[in-house]
């Protein structure tokens, strides 16, 4: 189905590099300081798709950004401290992504994370519903599954939600697919495309190897192995790490991919594809991912599913009841926020507490429930 298309994939990221492709893109980093936030930042500076870049964090982008920089590259960088900061960090952005929230540490699930990043996520997607309702919103913060309706609900109060701007950056999972077919086949990843389509956690991703550019075909038990391996890479990294922190650079590395080609497409490129959890109904689940053509408005078509095997129907089957649940999660999350906080109205937020323990509640003081960073150095995106 893709293979029509053109692949944007490394080649978008490569492009990035080049001198001829020239764009003048204002790209906002939310939880810069971090261990996705300052190698995606790097990326993005690197990038002359890039114009300005913003840099936004309760702790260090100063530093983050004097250092950035330095670099020899055209986009300016400044960097915004703390919440009094944040609207001037947005203003007139084209892109704002978000990879703040704390990370996965060993024995934790996707969803362990949902009270705190939950918060931070639905604050940082208030003010941008408020300061850059128009701009594209590219969410890496976890668990995706949550934070994406939670995003479009927080739009949705503002009375600014457009469905075809705000994206779960899900493309870690294509190139971890890409990149272990690659190996398995003997093949250059940069050539091997795999459609990666439902969900961002667990077996909700769903890999599409029978959809897979160029073409291969594994015995059902490597098939099935392959599959596993892909659906908990993220916790094959974690384990690898020892406490020390989850996937940052190859985090990195795709959210830049996937900003790179929204870019593209953004500047006039055409058949630029790539997978992201957006709303859909493309399958029993008012959000999932499949291959998206973008174009300069965002989501221009969804290409939805395609053919898929039989093993790839029952794994779409048992995923829709988990997506359905991370789905009513996130929405209920800010159904049930009361009408003062700053999901209603948020020009002042709060990130005092830094305790992750405490209850996400509105302070007394300012009626905005507070936004927790690492407790060790305060960082929104703290990867250790």
């Amino acid at each position: 189905m893709l293979s029509a298309l053109a692949r944007p994939a490394g080649a978008a990221l490569r492009r990035s590099f080049s001198t001829s492709a020239q764009n003048n893109a204002k790209v906002a980093v939310l939880g810069a300081s971090g261990g996705i936030g300052q190698p995606l930042s790097l990326l993005l500076k690197n990038s002359p798709l890039v114009s300005r870049l913003t840099l936004y964090d309760i702790a260090h982008t100063p530093g983050v950004a004097a250092d950035l920089s330095h670099i020899e590259t055209r986009a300016t960088v400044k960097g915004y401290l703390g919440p009094e900061q944040l609207p001037d960090c947005l203003k007139g952005c084209d892109v704002v992504v978000i990879p703040a929230g704390v990370p996965r540490k060993p024995g934790m699930t996707r969803d362990d994370l949902f009270n705190t990043n939950a918060t931070i996520v639905a604050t940082l997607a208030a003010a941008c519903a408020q300061h850059c309702p128009e701009a594209m919103i590219c969410i890496i913060a976890n668990p995706v599954n949550s934070t994406i309706p939670i995003t479009a609900e927080v739009f949705k109060k503002h009375g600014v939600y457009n469905p075809n701007r705000i994206f779960g950056v899900t493309t870690l999972d294509i190139v971890r697919a890409n990149t272990f077919v690659a190996e398995l086949k003997g093949l250059d990843p940069a050539r091997v495309n795999v459609p990666v389509i439902g969900g961002h956690a667990g077996k909700t991703i769903i890999p599409l190897i029978s959809q897979c550019t160029p073409k291969v075909d594994f015995p059902q038990d490597q098939l099935a192995a392959l599959t596993g391996r892909i659906q908990e890479a993220g916790t094959e990294v974690v384990k690898a790490k020892a406490g020390a922190g989850s996937a940052t650079l190859s985090m990195a590395y795709a959210g830049a991919r996937f900003v790179f080609s929204l870019l593209d497409a953004m500047n006039g490129k055409e058949g630029v594809v790539e997978c992201s959890f957006v709303q859909s109904q493309e399958a029993d689940s008012s959000y999932f991912s499949t291959p998206l053509l973008l174009g300069k408005k965002g989501l221009e078509k969804n290409l939805g599913i395609g053919k898929v095997s039989p093993f790839e129907e029952k794994m779409i089957a048992e995923a829709i009841p988990e997506l359905k649940a991370s789905i009513k999660k996130g929405e209920d999350f800010v159904k049930n926020m009361k009408p003062h906080s700053s999901y209603l109205q948020p020009p002042e937020l709060s990130f005092q507490d830094k305790n992750p323990t405490s209850s996400a509640t509105p302070s007394p003081n300012t009626h905005l429930p507070k936004i927790f960073g690492c407790p060790q150095c305060g960082r929104l995106d703290a990867r250790h």
